[in-house]
């Protein structure tokens, strides 16, 4: 039997419990942290010479330069012209379907002349303007994540990013060609072949051979979240990410089966994601229990999803679907799916969630790869101030004010008295040379 905690709403001690199930331990690993500063603080001294040590120790590769660490564009068109027909037009259509939905996402710029005549001639806007450079992190070796790539990189493009460079670790020369072949897609523009703490510090101080960057997106290990941590403020960053999560609201009508596997689709990532269910029918909740356990043993990860359920996971027994939904807005899921009869007329109620998944043939797992809507989402709770990435992550707002002489006049007044309350008379001088001017 799988020990995944069930409980109920009604229950005297439901908040504490609950609070419980969604506590989550980030605290860095001291030990991590202290590699990591001493890794950034060589590769900030030592550029490409200390990229290529760490390199050597931790990838297990004979290099001699940075140019051997180097991929030249025609690699990755051999890689995407190389994969088998379905894996190519998957990637295309998942590419073309992420594309289209972050065109739809691009901040324009926009100005206007203020009308009064005291302003007249005064000019207020705003310009939009993409990131010069980019950087993006991408998990290597065995790890396949083509869909990382796809999701990091495209919206940067589409925000119009002059250069994207990827860092992938080829540990032992292993590289994974479904990875190549998505960044060719997705527009990469150099791909370095090194990874881990040693590649973001590349990303961040920038080396004789690898360009800094002003932002670092993408996932990683404990030493890469750390690194990420340290630089930021010296580059931007997308976020450091919890585990997975996925909340399911069901009102006991969709296959427990589709649910139970909805529900490993995130517990086998990682011993510490969280799969919970909440449902008003306990019946139902128990079909769900026994779907888990006849399906937990077909899984090539039965392990993980077990120990992942058992740890962090629940089926939790709710009064009714609108308790259901202030309980999600509550724990702000990374994923939440409404797997119940007109889940449309619910989405009004979830304020809080990365991603919501609207009816029951809508599985996270189709968001995660082709749907069209980006992966990366807020975790831990973040949704409820935090959003998925998006082509906003990759442009920048500048102010723009031109005033006129009129409008240095009356804007000048206000500025001086303002300026002389918070006792700052150059500032309010500055103001008032132009209030007084002919």
């Amino acid at each position: 039997m799988i020990a995944i905690k069930r409980f109920s709403s009604r229950d005297a001690d439901f908040r504490p419990r609950l609070d419980a199930l969604l506590a989550f331990e980030s605290a860095q690993d001291e030990a991590v942290d202290l590699a990591v500063a001493d890794i950034l603080a060589e590769v900030k001294a030592r550029g490409d010479d200390a990229v290529i040590e760490y390199t050597r120790r931790f990838d297990r590769l004979n290099v001699q330069s940075m140019a051997d660490l180097e991929l030249a564009r025609d690699e990755l068109q051999k890689a995407l012209g190389g994969l088998p027909s379905e894996q190519h037009e998957a990637l295309e259509v998942a590419a073309r379907r992420v594309r289209s939905y972050h065109e739809r996402q691009i901040l324009q710029s926009w100005q206007y002349e203020e009308e009064d005549a005291d302003a007249r001639g005064t000019l207020l806007g705003q310009k939009v303007t993409p990131l010069d450079r980019v950087g993006l992190y991408v998990p290597g070796g065995k790890a396949s994540y083509p869909s990382s790539v796809l999701m990091n990189a495209i919206p940067a493009k589409v925000a119009g990013v002059r250069e994207l460079i990827m860092v992938v670790p080829t540990p032992g020369g292993e590289r994974n060609p479904l990875v190549l072949a998505a960044a060719a897609l997705a527009g990469i523009d150099r791909v370095f072949c090194i990874g881990g703490a040693q590649a973001v510090g590349a990303l961040a101080y920038g080396t004789r051979c690898v360009p800094a960057v002003d932002k670092i997106v993408g996932p990683g290990n404990a030493y890469v979240a750390a690194a990420k941590r340290r630089v930021f403020g010296v580059v931007g960053i997308d976020m450091v990410a919890g585990p997975s999560e996925i909340l399911v609201i069901c009102d006991g009508n969709t296959d427990p089966d589709w649910v139970a596997m909805d529900l490993f689709s995130q517990a086998e990532h990682d011993e510490l994601a969280q799969s919970i269910m909440l449902c008003p029918d306990a019946a139902y909740i128990e079909c769900v229990a026994q779907s888990i356990e006849k399906l937990l043993p077909t899984m090539p990860r039965k392990d993980v999803i077990r120990a992942s359920l058992e740890n962090r996971g629940a089926l939790i027994q709710v009064s009714d679907l609108d308790e259901a939904c202030t309980i999600a807005n509550r724990i702000a899921p990374e994923h939440l799916e409404l797997s119940m009869a007109n889940a449309d007329d619910w989405v009004a109620k979830i304020h809080h969630a990365g991603a919501i998944f609207i009816g029951p043939y809508a599985s996270e797992s189709l968001g995660d790869y082709c749907a069209g809507p980006n992966h990366v989402l807020p975790t831990s709770g973040s949704a409820r101030f935090s959003s998925p990435l998006g082509v906003y992550d990759f442009q920048k707002r500048t102010s723009l004010i031109r005033v006129s002489q009129a409008g240095a006049k009356t804007l000048g007044r206000i500025a001086s008295t303002l300026a002389r309350g918070e006792g700052l008379p150059a500032h309010a001088r500055s103001a008032e040379y132009r209030v007084e001017s002919e």
